[in-house]
């Protein structure tokens, strides 16, 4: 018994030794076909749509990995983990990640859409003016076509590329580019300041010989230019309506009783009569509060009416033997001042004809202006040859120009520069001077004859 159980021990040892041996080889095997965990290639991007030049920042999420191969698209390639990119074009591009690591290489897409970049520039943009035109430079980024809103009232717009526009009038405009290609648009907004054109004085006056309205441009260059030609209806005074932009002068060169006040703009476009059949009218003036036109005439009547003609008053104020040739308006206080040629004398009138005042005798002239600033008159005084002033209650006269070789039909004043002008009939001249007479400037020379004028700023 003992012996076979020996024998049995003995077996069963072999028995677990064989299968050892036989386990061990199996075992080794499985061991070496163990394969390294497969790559898998991820990553996430910043924004995937973006404008030219815009930085995306790529990260890198792959798994299992050693080495990367990045290809964004438009030909360029990084080998770095997690890199940055910036597009010079635009299009829809496809940027590829391929990892690689023990168990392989894998790949990963995704599609960056690049839009346009919208951008200009505007020429000389601190002295924009309304009246002149603006350029405009494209400096966009990757576009096919552009589209502009120039922010006007009139909703202006250009499809060029490099527009200029003309603003017509002052003021801060929001101009907008909306530039564009096959993967998208991009706009971009610039607010501008126009400001008001500067207006270059001007002197307008009426050549009674010449038969012409013309305008001297005050800018140094001495430049006149015909503004109307006024053959058969030439007078010797001019007004302007400051409210309406409109220019008026009398007309005594037909037969008396057949003459008449006209009107027009001031580049002398629609000219129409508006006042007819009158007797030989002289000087004239605007009442622009009221919306009337004041005149005298050789019969010694100051007449009105409405800028239009209607509500005719006829000699609503005369003085018997007076000639009326200047007439002056100080609306504020309610007074006209009138020139009477024939007796020579000088009248302060209330504007309804009332309360008739002369204010200095012994003068007469063509001329005159009411200075209702510094409460002065002044006049052109034939007597002495000499361009005076007084005080509004013709007292304190004193001599502007002691010498005027001339006759004088028109004066005006600048009063923001406090400067005088004024017309010499006889020596086709016009001047300017101070407010005192002192440095005096002839403006312009060699003209026929030059009457009444009105400065334009």
């Amino acid at each position: 018994m003992i012996q076979l159980k020996i024998d049995h021990m003995k077996t069963n040892f072999y028995k677990y030794i064989i299968i050892a041996l036989l386990f061990i080889p199996f075992t080794s095997c499985q061991e070496d076909d163990v394969l390294p965990p497969q790559s898998e290639a991820q990553f996430t991007a910043s924004a995937t749509n973006v404008k030219i030049n815009e930085v995306i920042q790529f990260t890198n999420n792959s798994q299992n990995a050693t080495a990367y191969l990045w290809s964004f698209g438009d030909g360029t390639t990084s080998r770095e983990v997690s890199p940055k990119k910036s597009y010079q074009s635009s299009d829809v591009f496809l940027v590829s990640l391929v990892s690689t690591g023990a168990g392989g290489s894998t790949i990963s897409n995704m599609e960056i859409t690049v839009s346009p970049l919208a951008s200009f520039t505007v020429e000389d943009e601190e002295n924009l003016i309304s009246g002149t035109s603006v350029q405009f430079t494209n400096t966009s980024l990757g576009a096919m076509s552009y589209s502009w809103s120039f922010g006007d009232s009139a909703n202006s717009t250009s499809t060029d590329e490099n527009p200029t526009f003309n603003y017509d009038d002052e003021g801060t405009y929001t101009v907008t580019l909306t530039a564009t290609s096959n993967a998208g648009s991009d706009t971009f907004e610039l607010e501008i300041n126009v400001a008001a054109e500067p207006i270059i004085e001007q002197l307008y006056f009426i050549d009674y010989s010449d038969e012409l309205i013309g305008k001297l441009i005050l800018d140094g260059s001495g430049t006149v230019s015909d503004v109307f030609n006024v053959a058969g209806m030439s007078g010797a005074y001019i007004a302007y309506d400051e409210v309406n932009e409109k220019v008026y002068w009398s007309n005594f060169a037909n037969d008396y009783g057949l003459n008449s006040i006209w009107r027009m703009n001031l580049d002398g476009t629609n000219a129409e009569e508006v006042i007819s059949n009158l007797n030989d009218p002289w000087g004239i003036a605007i009442d622009n509060t009221n919306g009337k036109i004041y005149w005298g005439d050789s019969d010694g009547t100051i007449s009105k009416a409405n800028l239009d003609g209607s509500n005719l008053e006829l000699g609503f104020f005369s003085a018997s033997g007076a000639e009326w040739t200047g007439i002056s308006l100080d609306v504020e206080n309610n007074k006209m001042y009138l020139y009477d040629y024939w007796i020579e004398d000088i009248y302060a009138v209330n504007m309804d004809g009332t309360n008739a005042q002369i204010i200095m005798s012994g003068v007469y002239g063509y001329s005159m202006f009411v200075d209702t600033v510094n409460n002065k008159l002044y006049f052109d005084e034939q007597n002495s040859d000499k361009l005076m002033m007084i005080d509004l209650d013709g007292t304190n006269p004193i001599e502007v120009n002691s010498a005027l070789p001339t006759r004088t039909y028109g004066i005006a004043i600048d009063y923001e520069n406090a400067k005088l002008y004024y017309s010499g009939r006889d020596t086709g001249e016009l001047y300017k001077s101070d407010l005192d007479g002192s440095n005096l400037e002839v403006l312009k020379s060699g003209l026929t004859s030059p009457r009444g004028i009105f400065l334009l700023k």
